[in-house]
């Protein structure tokens, strides 16, 4: 078993998902819709997933200003995760405002420019990475737009060269952040997001990526998942997982043979916070086990990493049952399991 000291950092933004509340209508003249307000981001969702698995684990973030960044820090609170890496902030803390159309669809508007969370300095870093870090997570937006990214990438790169720890890297693109005139605004393009998300998986020994990622990054060879798979696994990474929605998820590792895995049946509410739900129950179990080290992950069985998968899928899948991101706890998960 891992020591109770071993960390589980997430570094990534904080985003506040403003969504329609379509049961209270939208005032006398139909131009007052209510939202409401809800925690949202890669690293958030999977900083609090873990912790309510019983993780130890740091949420490294910048918590901007605004009434909106108290619930921020609560709802991270209220999972177990430490605050220690939470940085004050004097930029806004960004927002997300979701509609829906008459179809039910989502139309996306972000409100990300000068946002507390592309800010990220060397220093700021340096401060708020716990010595007992055993596996960092990094991904999605802040990862890959700048200024703050360059200094994303080099702690990644300072990470991996000590080999103190295990690395992972989830892409979590947001095409219209990543491309067309708000990504422009932000300093991204498409050639850029992936030559800086390049950088960091050229580091990176656990990956999981989707199959909707995957149609961004590399459009012309998205279409045989199996193959992708395999290959992004050949680029250096001990570990991949390659989600396709409740299709089978695909598990990748170097010089082994793919093996699938069904996630289980479950009645879907919706689907928010899935794949960080499971990137969370990855690394508990991966602690539980002692990996914490690129050698220890290599070395792992596949017999062993399955029921670790399994676990994880089923995380996932506790998740999708309830509306938003809202992931199980340790006894909820166990209690699934029989």
């Amino acid at each position: 078993m891992t020591s109770d000291r071993s960390v589980l950092s997430v570094l990534g933004e904080l985003v506040v998902d403003m969504l329609p509340d379509t049961a209270a209508g939208a005032g006398r003249h139909g131009t007052a819709p209510r939202y409401v307000a809800r925690p949202g981001g890669n690293a958030l969702n999977v900083a609090v997933a873990a912790g309510r698995l019983g993780v130890p684990v740091r949420l490294l973030a910048r918590l901007g200003t605004g009434p909106l960044a108290v619930g921020l820090r609560r709802h991270v609170e209220l999972a177990g995760v430490d605050l220690a890496g939470l940085v004050a902030a004097g930029e806004p803390v960004s927002l997300a405002v979701v509609g829906l159309g008459p179809d039910g669809s989502p139309d996306y508007g972000f409100h990300v420019q000068g946002a507390a969370d592309w800010q990220w300095s060397d220093e700021e870093l340096a401060a708020v990475l716990p010595q007992e870090t055993a596996i960092l997570h990094v991904g999605s937006i802040s990862s890959w737009t700048p200024p703050g990214c360059e200094a994303i990438a080099r702690l990644v790169e300072q990470v991996a060269a000590d080999g103190r720890a295990l690395v992972s890297v989830d892409p979590n693109i947001r095409p219209m952040l990543a491309d067309g005139p708000v990504g422009t605004a932000l300093g991204n393009s498409p050639a850029s997001v992936r030559a800086r998300l390049d950088r960091l998986l050229s580091r990176a020994d656990v990956v999981k990526v989707s199959a909707e990622d995957l149609a961004w990054l590399e459009p012309d060879a998205a279409g045989d998942l199996d193959a992708a798979a395999l290959r992004w696994a050949d680029r250096g990474v001990a570990l991949v997982l390659l989600t396709d929605g409740a299709a089978p998820l695909r598990i990748a590792r170097p010089g082994r043979e793919l093996l699938h895995r069904a996630p289980p049946r479950v009645t879907v509410a919706d689907t928010v916070g899935a794949g960080d739900s499971l990137a969370a129950g990855l690394f508990a179990g991966l602690l539980a086990a002692g990996v914490t080290t690129r050698a220890a992950l290599e070395q792992l069985p596949d017999d062993e990493l399955l029921p670790v998968v399994d676990d994880a899928a089923l995380v996932a899948a506790l998740n999708c049952t309830r509306e938003g991101a809202d992931p199980p706890t340790r006894e909820e998960l166990v209690a699934a399991r029989r």
